[in-house]
């Protein structure tokens, strides 16, 4: 079996690859290609905690990736987000690798919002607002710096600090990008001045308000994973002209802002336009007109995992990267 550590990882596995690797899955994903049962997750609520098992096949492999989320953690000195996935050769059983998933996993959702901002976003956006500055935002920023010729971003973290803190080290990370950075002390002021919205937050009350959103912004709400949580208000998801999930399914169960907005009886899960699979098969459209304002709400998914574990085991064993143990 072949291990894998996360700064491996990190050295061989780039963003531009996990793009290519996750729209590619999206393609088989549409044809019925992929099986992906519903995820498990154990909660943990004395510590607002929860451990996510993510299992997915297609006909060459499956995997399945074991996440925890523990926010408390940098109280201990520990990382917030922990995972772990096992890789499997379906046509033998064997069990090929065992990885971090840590990075994987912001990676695997940076680059399904940078697919979508390709779609969604207008094509001159060049202004990206990041509300919430903790794990999740580095790969989101590469993401959007992978699609679009971004030359502001407006940070805003509840912690000032923190955004400082990640102000100068996306700059580190993004040494020849030659952007400004703005750290902001109001999440709405961030908003007004954008192009692109990424919200990447646990939050369980809207982080912004609908009436900073301007005319042509595209939204990308990717933190709350569980029904209780919501980094939108319902009048976002109602005035948003073009609705993209990553799963319908996926988004009826643990979509907190949609789940919220359709019990509040203004709107309803009919209004959601496409999954993202069939804007990249071209089954639907993506942006229609420069004044719309897009919305796409990720809960995730495994079969995302599945198309980064894939790619990083075909780069690893063509590059001798990791290490081979016997079980």
């Amino acid at each position: 079996m072949l291990i894998l550590s996360e700064k491996e990882i990190q050295r061989l596995y780039t963003m531009e690859d996990a793009i290519s690797d996750v729209k590619e899955m999206l393609h088989q994903k549409q044809s019925g290609n992929v099986n992906t049962p519903e995820r498990t997750v154990l909660s943990f609520p004395h510590d607002d905690a929860s451990i996510l098992y993510m299992p997915s096949a297609e006909e060459r492999a499956a995997a399945v990736k074991v996440v925890s989320i523990f926010p408390h953690n940098p109280a201990l000195g520990k990382p917030t987000t922990q995972g772990v996935m096992i890789f499997t050769d379906t046509k033998t059983g064997e069990h090929r690798m065992l990885c971090s998933a840590t990075y994987l996993t912001r990676l695997r959702t940076g680059a399904l919002s940078a697919i979508a901002a390709d779609y969604l976003a207008k094509r001159e956006a060049s202004r990206l607002a990041v509300i919430g500055t903790g794990a999740m935002a580095r790969e989101q920023v590469a993401g959007m710096l992978a699609v679009r010729e971004i030359e502001h971003i407006f940070l805003y973290n509840r912690t000032r600090s923190k955004a400082e803190h990640f102000a100068l080290d996306m700059q580190r990370m993004n040494s020849c990008w030659k952007g400004k950075v703005h750290i902001v002390d109001d999440a709405n002021e961030a908003v007004r001045q954008a192009d692109i919205v990424v919200c990447s937050t646990r939050s369980e009350q809207p982080v912004f308000s609908s009436r900073a959103l301007q005319p042509g912004t595209h939204v990308s709400a990717i933190g709350s994973y569980l029904p209780h949580m919501r980094e939108l208000d319902v009048e976002t998801i109602v005035m948003a002209d073009r609705i993209v999930v990553d799963t319908v399914e996926g988004a009826k169960h643990e979509a907190g802002e949609l789940i919220q907005a359709a019990e509040s009886g203004k709107w309803s899960f009919s209004r959601i336009d496409a999954e993202i699979g069939e804007l990249v098969t071209g089954e639907k459209a993506g942006r229609q007109h420069e004044q719309e304002i897009t919305l796409f709400k990720s809960v995730g998914a495994a079969f995302y995992d599945l198309a980064v574990a894939m790619g990083v085991y075909q780069k690893a064993t063509e590059l001798g990267a990791g290490q081979e143990i016997e079980l």
